[in-house]
């Protein structure tokens, strides 16, 4: 990400911030102030904030951080962002360092995933200043990504789609899924990825738990197998994809019945991804096929979730959100069915919307396949 790119960042936040009526944005370290900054780390004890004035407002940016930390921002380009470093000592009060800078504000959104400890601390120095969340500012930014985002989502989609591809090398009779786990775990990284955020490897009754991740099972031959995998690439793009396999034999008819069922509910649901659209127009696509086949009651979450820094964020598919879809936006779409006790299977891809429709960017085959 460019120089350039981190500072128009910077000015539509100080923008959309003025549109919600706050005057300054207070981000702790997390996937915000890595968006804004490129800065990467999470939160602790010792407090690091960007204070980002709103447009209008006559607070300077700046970065408040511990002295100790600040060699470890050389190469974020913060002089050219035109983001002044203030740095403080375990001595000092960082709190009040911010309150020296926010310029008098009468609103402040802090970042969602400040810690509580940082919260009570700026409220104890701005008694008298309302806050409110960042989250509306900063997600009206990151729901829709740019060109170099959408690219590295795509590499993120076929480094997880050449893990499917392998799997057959790992998901065998007679292992466990915690084994399977591990050598999926190995690949993910192999395969591009700084490491795994999840894999969930739900064998048979398994399989009907949709947030299953591993156990001490072993897998029997004939067992249905929802595999699902992602993780991040080094510039912190996620992926996120599942098949269902069958292991060792075909699967009885009943199931191949359903899945054909879910398969052309993720079908229709891609199919109606395109701007101008609803969110939950989509979750509804995918959700009208299941209910028809009698297994409406089955299909127990959200069609999708938007992914990016996050491997869950802004926008979700789910009925009740009437966003109206964009160019740019990126999320899953990954109805289930899941029959508690005997097995389930989930299909999910990674899409972009585009223009006039949407582009997928997994490409692994859909159906259910037999190892």
């Amino acid at each position: 990400m460019t120089t350039a790119a981190f500072a128009d960042r910077i000015r539509r936040a100080g923008l959309v911030a003025a549109d919600h009526g706050a005057d300054v944005l207070l981000i702790t370290p997390g996937t915000d102030l890595r968006y804004l900054l490129g800065m990467t780390g999470e939160s602790h004890e010792r407090l690091t904030c960007l204070v980002l004035p709103a447009e209008g407002h006559l607070a300077p940016p700046a970065l408040v951080v511990p002295r100790l930390e600040a060699p470890g921002l050389a190469g974020l380009g913060l002089d050219e962002l035109g983001v002044e470093v203030v740095t403080w000592t375990d001595s000092e009060d960082p709190y009040l360092l911010v309150s020296d800078l926010a310029g008098g504000p009468t609103r402040m959104a802090v970042a969602d995933g400040m810690p509580a400890r940082h919260v009570f601390g700026l409220r104890d120095v701005f008694p008298e200043v309302g806050q409110v969340l960042a989250g509306p500012v900063i997600r009206e930014l990151r729901m829709r990504k740019d060109a170099t985002e959408v690219a590295e989502l795509r590499a993120a989609g076929a480094a997880i789609d050449r893990v499917h591809a392998r799997m057959g090398e790992f998901l065998q009779v007679g292992r466990t899924e915690a084994e399977i786990g591990e050598l999926i775990t190995a690949a993910i990284v192999e395969e591009g990825h700084t490491g795994a955020a999840f894999v969930i490897v739900g064998s048979g009754p398994h399989g009907a738990s949709p947030h299953h991740d591993v156990s001490g099972r072993t897998v029997e031959r004939g067992d249905v197998v929802v595999i699902d995998i992602g993780g991040p690439l080094p510039s912190g793009y996620y992926s996120d994809s599942t098949r269902t396999y069958a292991v060792g034999a075909e699967p009885p008819a009943s199931v191949r019945e359903a899945y054909a069922v879910l398969q052309a509910a993720q079908e229709a649901s891609v199919a109606a991804v395109r701007p101008g659209v609803t969110a939950e127009s989509v979750d509804a696509a995918a959700r009208e096929p299941i209910t028809a086949a009698g297994l409406g009651e089955r299909f127990v979450h959200r069609t999708g979730h938007g992914i990016g820094l996050d491997v869950h964020e802004e926008p979700y598919i789910v009925g009740g959100n009437s966003l109206t879809l964009q160019p740019g936006m990126a999320f899953s779409v990954e109805p289930g069915v899941y029959l508690d006790g005997e097995w389930g299977a989930r299909i999910e891809d990674i899409v972009v919307v585009t223009e006039d429709g949407c582009e997928r960017l997994n490409t692994r085959p859909r159906d259910l396949v037999v190892l």
